[in-house]
């Protein structure tokens, strides 16, 4: 059985954030030379920054269905970080703008009344 490591928050080591985002982001890059990783620290109020881009072609396979992909990763890096007593925030370059985008398209207009369709009656002549 393996040994568990007893460290409390306190003294555990602070993983390496950057080294995690790319071993969980760059599988599902198609391009992974294109992923930019900008880590920010801020010791004093034990918090983190995560900035990503990548190219725009992979967001759907890094957002997954509904995104569900992007918010493991989320989980998994949270996680790692209250291991250490941090919180972590992900940010992925030009996902604001396009939730800004989806809130700012309208819905399609619909009538306020129903009109059933208008059915024409056609004479059969009897042969």
């Amino acid at each position: 059985m393996p040994e568990f490591s007893d460290q409390t928050p306190q003294t555990a080591l602070p993983p390496d954030y950057e080294r995690l985002v790319r071993f969980l982001v760059e599988p599902f890059l198609e391009k992974p030379d294109s992923l930019k990783i900008d880590c920010e620290t801020r010791p004093a109020k034990a918090r983190v920054w995560v900035r990503l881009a990548f190219a725009d072609s992979d967001k759907g396979r890094v957002f997954g269905r509904g995104g569900r992909t992007i918010q493991s990763i989320r989980t998994v890096l949270e996680t790692a970080a209250q291991v250490v007593g941090h919180s972590i925030h992900l940010e992925i370059y030009g996902e604001r703008d396009e939730k800004a985008e989806s809130s700012k398209r309208e819905a399609p207009k619909r009538s306020s009344t129903y009109q059933p369709p208008v059915i024409k009656k056609v004479n059969q002549e009897s042969e």
